[in-house]
């Protein structure tokens, strides 16, 4: 008895409908925004406290201190 062998993977119609169905989704999420807690810790990591700390433990990696 021959087996028939089934190929793999999806045809292009399914992958489309895939494509649009993920990017309505992740469209969704980008709309959300970043909650104010995110933010507000974001600006935090971006202070100038942050910004030395960040080149100081560079500094230290390179076998600076």
């Amino acid at each position: 008895m021959k087996e028939v062998k089934k190929q793999g993977g999806l045809n292009a119609e399914i992958q489309s409908r895939i494509g649009h169905q993920l990017r309505a989704m992740y469209d969704d999420v980008v709309r959300q925004g970043v909650p104010d807690r995110f933010a507000e810790l974001i600006k935090k990591l971006d202070g100038p406290e942050a910004a030395a700390q960040v080149v100081g433990d560079t500094d230290k990696n390179n076998g600076g201190d």
